[in-house]
């Protein structure tokens, strides 16, 4: 029988701690602990070893994007961690997201949407609601490249070209079936380019590849490209 998922919420609204743990709790997920701050999630994550943390942004004594950087750095078993904020426009948000976390939802988010998160994320999926998400990294994300480069930045240059065109599709927030049908290939295709572009660049899930896409100045704000500088052959 499949163990149950296990679930840390981290707020220091005891009101929201208690409604997303009972909606939890109803759909077969084991909250295995609940924190008023950053410090205590940090805690209760080393000792419980959770699937998934839901993290609030503000809150006191530590808020969420530090705690999120602690638990995500050097631990073998990371749990996912969705970030909760009531403002999708954020700079915490991007923050989380660019330091690991898997996505983030909206404090009003329905029991189903938030369910159905919890479980998308622990498979190793990212929350990537195309609209919010690509709102919020072209609004905090350096959108212009490198002073010293006008393509990508040197990190991307481990990517095929193909790869280079999956990731800059994948930032402008198309799904696998949407990339397959652009580039005339199959979905296992492009989840299996996908995949090697997480891999290649150290990257956790499809978040951070939209974060590193904007960033590096491969798409910038309003969905444009970089334009690439023609290599010399030797």
């Amino acid at each position: 029988m499949t163990e149950p998922l296990r679930a840390v919420i981290a707020d220091d609204q005891a009101l929201v701690r208690a409604g997303f743990r009972m909606i939890l709790a109803a759909n077969g997920i084991d909250v295995v602990a609940e924190v008023p701050d950053g410090a205590e999630a940090v805690d209760a994550v080393r000792r419980t070893r959770p699937d998934v943390v839901l993290m609030d942004i503000r809150m006191p004594e530590m808020d969420g994007l530090e705690a999120t950087r602690r638990i995500l750095t050097g631990a073998a078993d990371q749990p996912r961690v969705i970030i909760l904020t009531t403002f999708d426009l954020d700079e915490l948000v991007y923050e989380a997201l660019s330091a690991g976390a898997s996505g983030f939802l909206l404090k009003d988010v329905t029991p189903e949407h938030l369910v159905a998160a919890v479980r998308l994320v622990r498979t190793g999926d990212a929350l990537l609601a195309p609209t919010i998400t690509r709102r919020l990294v072209e609004r905090h994300a350096r959108t212009a490249p490198p002073t010293d480069a006008v393509g990508p930045h040197r990190d991307l240059a481990m990517l095929t070209p193909r790869e280079l065109e999956v990731l800059r599709l994948l930032a402008q927030g198309l799904s696998n079936a949407e990339l397959a049908g652009r580039l005339y290939l199959s979905e296992t295709t492009v989840k299996t380019h996908v995949g090697r572009i997480l891999a290649k660049l150290g990257l956790r899930d499809r978040v951070q590849a939209v974060v590193t896409a904007y960033e590096t100045g491969l798409v910038r704000a309003g969905g444009h490209q970089a334009e690439e500088r023609p290599t010399e052959q030797s």
